[in-house]
Parts: C-alpha cells; structure tokens; sequence
C-alpha cells in the first residue's frame, strides 16, 4: 500500500513538472513569434480622414523594425501613445494576437465645423482642433468673422448646436461671429442672415426660428427677407428685401 501511493505522489510530481516545462516552452515560443504586417480597423463611419497606409506607416516608423519583430519585445504603450498623439485621432488601442498579428482599432475625430481663416481646420465634436485632411472632406457649416484659436467656446456652443440639431443641420451653411462675439447664421439656398446676437437663450431662440421658416415656407415667402433678428424676447424681427 505504502509503494502505491509513493508511486502516485511520483507520478504527480512529473506529470506536474511536464506540464510547467510545456507552459514554459508555450510561453517563449509565443513571445518569439514574428509580428506581422498590422491590421488597420477604423471605428465610426467610413470617412477616412487618415488612412490605414498613414497608421501604418505611423506604427512602422515610431518602432523601427516593428515587422517580424519578437512580440516580448515590442512596445505597445509606445506604439499607442504616437496614434493618439495624432491631430486626426481622437483614440487607438493597439494589441498582439497569439498569432502575431499587430492590430490597431482606430477612432477618428469627429468635426462638426470649419473655421475659415488665415489657416483653416476643423472644429471637432470635443471643441479641439484638427487639421483639414488630403483624403476626405467634411461638409459641415464654415464659421468666419472674428475667429480666435485660444477661445472657442462660443463657436463651439452654436457648432455644436447646429450639428445635434436635425433642422439646422440641414439648413445651416455658415456661421458668422463679429469682434462682440455676436452670431449670425446663414442658411442652404436663402439670402437672408438670421442674427441669433449673444447664445444666451439659444434655445428658445432657435425655436422661433423653427416656427418663423414653417410659417414663411408654408406662405412662400421666405425670399422676400433680407434678415432675421432673433435677438428680442419672444419676437422675430424681419427686414424684407
């Protein structure tokens, strides 16, 4: 009795001894597989501001030799923190399969607006810059007049409205700020300009507007307009023509 269990504990001691050998063995060999050519997803909609050539080559040249590269080797935080350090990237995850497959999930910056200046961008959907791209280009309203890059937060606030907002997302093709940060707007296929003032009650403001263009359009007069003044109280004022 006492030879068989001695045999068992022996058995359980190779047996668990086998099995850390091939873990182990399992384990280098994996980290010693080749990294492959990465595999680009993109996130969202398919407008590509930035292209899987341009992640690429951002992976390649941030670690040098990143193809066939060990996998224990290789620097994903680093690899990550160069497409995210990208002004069309809003975030990147980077990862290794068990195969050696480097992959990169790509979410791309959302722009709402473009600022047309000196040096024109995109205003994106967090208010933060992004660059205008070779590849694709966006159509959301312009926003001229008195544009300062350090403070953006008022074209910001109507971009943003005019971009969640069905009506105006449609309508909307410009918007306009002057030296007193005062917004006017103009709108796809009418001359008039609809002057909103100050974003104080923009809102409210927006909803006249809303009843103002049913009324006009059901009458078909909206052309007969030269301006919109939204800035009184509970009133639409109208020059005509």
């Amino acid at each position: 009795m006492a030879d068989k269990v001695h045999w068992g504990y022996v058995k359980l001691i190779l047996l668990t001894g086998l099995v850390s050998f091939l873990f182990a063995f399992a384990s280098v060999r994996n980290g010693q597989r080749k990294v492959s050519e990465p595999a680009i997803h993109f996130q969202g909609d398919n407008n590509l501001y930035i292209t899987r050539e341009n992640v690429s080559n951002l992976l390649i040249q941030k670690e040098k030799g990143v193809l066939n590269m060990n996998k224990e080797t290789l620097d994903l935080n680093t690899l990550e923190f160069a497409l995210n350090s990208n002004q069309f990237i809003k975030s990147a995850q980077v990862y290794v399969d068990v195969n050696g497959l480097l992959t990169a999930d790509i979410e791309q910056k959302k722009p709402i607006a473009r600022v047309q200046d000196d040096t024109s961008f995109y205003i994106d959907d967090q208010g933060g810059y992004m660059p205008l791209s070779s590849n694709f280009t966006a159509r959301v309203p312009f926003v001229v007049g008195h544009i300062e890059k350090n403070n953006m937060s008022n074209v910001f606030k109507i971009a943003q409205k005019v971009y969640n907002d069905i009506f105006l997302k449609t309508h909307v093709v410009e918007i306009h700020q002057d030296e007193n940060l005062k917004v006017s707007l103009k709108l796809r296929q009418h001359r008039f300009d609809v002057y909103l003032g100050d974003l104080n009650q923009l809102d409210k403001k927006i909803n006249n507007l809303k009843v103002f263009y049913k009324k006009a359009l059901k009458e078909d007069t909206l052309n007969d307009y030269k301006t919109i003044n939204l800035q009184f109280d509970n009133q639409v004022v109208c020059t005509k023509n």
